[in-house]
């Protein structure tokens, strides 16, 4: 066997063997959402609820296509 022939076998082989490759998802856009200090605030819950009510009405989905960071 030639070396050009060779080449060619094992080419062509090598195309047409099926590769699974895993490609990295990429993470969902993080929001940052910075409210009261005080975690028994009843407002700021209010506020947040707001937040991600106005978001889910945009598309934006916590968990799904968004990830909302509360601080």
């Amino acid at each position: 066997m030639r070396r050009r022939e060779f080449i060619t076998l094992i080419g062509g082989a090598a195309s047409a063997w099926p590769l699974k490759t895993r490609a990295q998802q990429p993470a969902p856009p993080t929001i940052g959402f910075l409210g009261s200090p005080s975690a028994d605030d009843p407002e700021a819950s209010r506020r947040l609820t707001a937040f991600a009510h106005g978001l889910e009405e945009l598309g934006w989905t916590d968990g799904h296509n968004v990830h909302l960071e509360v601080r």
